[in-house]
């Protein structure tokens, strides 16, 4: 059995992989544990140091990536590059936190006489990375590199969209001097992911992607035999909330471009908004011209900065999800006529903004992963409180209001910040990971944590060790 990554802008094949069998997969992950076993006694100095060869072997692919990037998921080429820059600064932050991060952690201070305790970090042993296509380089790092410094072994299952990125990946470590199998690239069916996650081998699993997807990682890893740690950044439907004082010249651009880079096809993307009735008429009126300028159009096209969604099949549920909308009530602001593209058989979708939107429509409550932003009007900051709230995830969510002028925005601010159901809570910006932050969901955007010193800890465990040192 195969699978076929098709260009989303042409519809035409672009590589092909063949899966393993059954009995060459479960070989594969024997190899991943016997590599581990030798890869853990490396000094942590040295995987650190094997960590920067790797920053530098990637980085002489710099001028390769953002046309492969493009062909596979369909991104923009001019817009490509700031992935491999962004990769770059994840790894770097992790590399420079590692030792600390590992660090044993002495207990000299409360220590009685005769006695040594301390707390040491030991690795999991094999994780599975299943890798999403939306920003493949990005979510791999987060887990990939973290995990190999901290002494274990990965597999990487990437999307079947995105197959190179994975395997440029894995050839940048290996040049780098990673040991074989250390870091393995498999592609797999369903079937066979399911298999891998139940392998006793296999100590963890970090999944990215869609909810269905973490339930069904979540359910195989709750049937193997043990209790397997599991790590799911899954979906999101983050909101933005505009305060009457926003300074809206510069909140209207933040915000079109946190809802419609990278098609909306992001997990933390922008795709709804709730404005305060005081600004909320000036706020349409600059929002809609910003999006009327995309230039949608063939992604490899250095002049084009939208291009198309993933698959038609995608493509398809978002048109679905904007005229349900409209059916139900809402306006939509942009005329089709504007993106000739945007043909009904094509990957192409119209860059939408919809208002007289409510919470009895999907396009506000489920997620959209596409080009389309709902814009709501509010009275106040406990009716937008309850909206955003009001929604089955929680990944992030942003307030826009003028905090460094008055204290009073700035206690707005950390009142909202407390009470949102949400991992991570911007001011004035959207759309963004910082690697010194923990990277975290709740709700249905599920659990666990990357990036920052706890993602190191995610990706061990904790061994005590208690030394009496004088007997009698």
């Amino acid at each position: 059995m195969s699978q076929t990554t098709i260009i989303p802008h042409s519809q035409q094949p672009l590589v092909t992989r063949h899966y393993p069998s059954p009995a060459d997969l479960d070989a594969l992950i024997v190899a991943a544990h016997d590599a581990q076993k030798q890869w853990k006694t490396v000094s942590l100095d040295q995987r650190i140091t094997l960590g920067r060869r790797f920053m530098e072997e990637f980085k002489s692919m710099a001028d390769e990536i953002p046309r492969e990037l493009t062909m596979q998921m369909g991104r923009p080429v001019s817009q490509n590059a700031g992935e491999v820059r962004g990769t770059l600064d994840r790894a770097a932050y992790m590399l420079d936190i590692a030792a600390s991060a590992l660090a044993n952690v002495d207990q000299k201070d409360t220590d009685k006489p005769g006695f040594r305790r301390f707390i040491k970090r030991e690795p999991l042993g094999v994780v599975l990375v299943i890798a999403p296509w939306n920003y493949p380089f990005l979510t791999m790092i987060n887990s990939v590199l973290p995990a190999i410094v901290a002494g274990n072994s990965v597999i990487i299952k990437p999307s079947p969209q995105t197959p190179l990125s994975a395997e440029r990946l894995a050839k940048a470590f290996n040049n780098a001097g990673l040991p074989p199998n250390v870091l393995q690239v498999v592609h797999l069916s369903p079937e066979l992911t399911e298999q891998a996650v139940k392998n006793k081998k296999v100590s963890f699993v970090s999944f990215t992607g869609s909810v269905v997807g973490g339930q069904a990682v979540e359910s195989a890893a709750v049937a193997a035999d043990g209790f397997k740690g599991v790590a799911l950044e899954l979906g999101g439907k983050d909101p933005a909330y505009v305060r009457e004082d926003a300074d809206l010249d510069y909140t209207v651009p933040e915000l079109v471009e946190g809802a419609f880079f990278n098609s909306g096809q992001s997990c933390c993307a922008i795709e709804r908004i709730y404005v305060h009735e005081k600004v909320y008429d000036k706020f349409v009126e600059k929002y809609v011209p910003l999006v009327q300028e995309f230039n949608l159009g063939d992604p490899t096209d250095p002049s084009v900065n939208l291009g198309p969604v993933i698959s038609l099949a995608s493509a398809k549920r978002i048109r679905k999800q904007v005229a349900d909308a409209v059916a139900a009530g809402a306006k939509a602001l942009i005329q089709e006529d504007l993106f000739p593209v945007a043909k009904a058989d094509s990957t192409y979708v119209v860059p939408q903004v919809l208002v007289n939107v409510d919470h009895s429509m999907e396009v506000m409550m489920e997620e959209t992963f596409g080009p389309v932003i709902g814009i709501m009007k509010v009275s106040s900051d406990e009716e937008a409180l309850k909206l955003m709230n009001d929604s089955p995830y929680g990944l992030t969510a942003s307030i826009w209001t003028n905090a460094a002028a008055n204290p009073k925005s700035e206690e707005a601010f950390h009142y909202l910040a407390g009470e949102l159901e949400t991992g991570t809570v911007f001011l004035n910006r959207c759309d963004y990971l910082d690697p010194a932050l923990a990277w975290t969901g709740v709700k249905n955007s599920g659990r666990g944590i990357s990036l920052s010193k706890y993602g190191y800890d995610q990706l061990t465990r904790a061994k005590s060790v208690h030394m009496k040192i004088k007997t009698g």
